[in-house]
């Protein structure tokens, strides 16, 4: 058995967290794979929250949704806004209770998708805060990032100085990445104290 892909091992860090009735935020919903992830974790009585720049990647995310045929799946809430919106779109009584918060990086990786809309550092840090705001004590903040496109390394360094100089009173970084590839796409974990 080899080492996990890193969206598995976000997969499985934020699966340890987030139990049934929470409320998690899927930062920047793409395709959905993580929304549905995150729905399927907080289950039936559960909330999901998920931010996207783009139109089709809601439809996407809706109709994995919708195909799914999980008994028990969160209610979603599918929010056409940038993740830096997070904190005011998220009603307030949730704020410091959040379970979990999943970004994946980059652009929307569909078929016929526009390659040139992209992540932004500015607006991402504004949300990696926003989301450590947001959390609950030991709450998750996962972003897997990828370096290897145009814009995405620029992106990748700021996460990891973001993430690295947290003071310990807020939280504990991890990484977790390939060491032999500078361009490999790797997971970056804050656990909230």
């Amino acid at each position: 058995m080899g080492f996990l892909s890193v969206l598995s091992y976000a997969h499985q860090l934020v699966a340890a967290r987030v139990q049934p009735g929470d409320t998690a935020i899927d930062a920047t919903v793409g395709t959905g794979a993580d929304t549905l992830f995150l729905a399927k974790a907080a289950g039936r009585r559960g909330r999901v929250y998920g931010f996207d720049i783009q139109q089709e990647a809601l439809q996407l995310a809706r109709r994995r949704l919708d195909e799914d045929e999980s008994p028990s799946l969160a209610e979603v809430s599918l929010l056409l806004q940038g993740h830096e919106q997070m904190r005011e779109a998220v009603p307030d009584k949730l704020h410091g209770k959040v379970a979990a918060v999943m970004f994946n990086l980059g652009y929307l990786p569909s078929e016929g998708a526009d390659p040139s809309v992209i992540t932004h550092t500015d607006s991402t840090l504004t949300a990696l805060d926003a989301a450590l705001y947001l959390l609950r004590p030991r709450g998750i903040l996962t972003a897997v990032l990828y370096p290897g496109h145009a814009g995405g390394g620029e992106e990748a360094k700021a996460v990891l100085q973001w993430a690295s100089t947290l003071p310990v009173s807020s939280g504990q970084s991890i990484i977790y990445r390939q060491l032999q590839r500078a361009a490999s796409p790797y997971v970056v974990a804050v656990e909230k104290k």
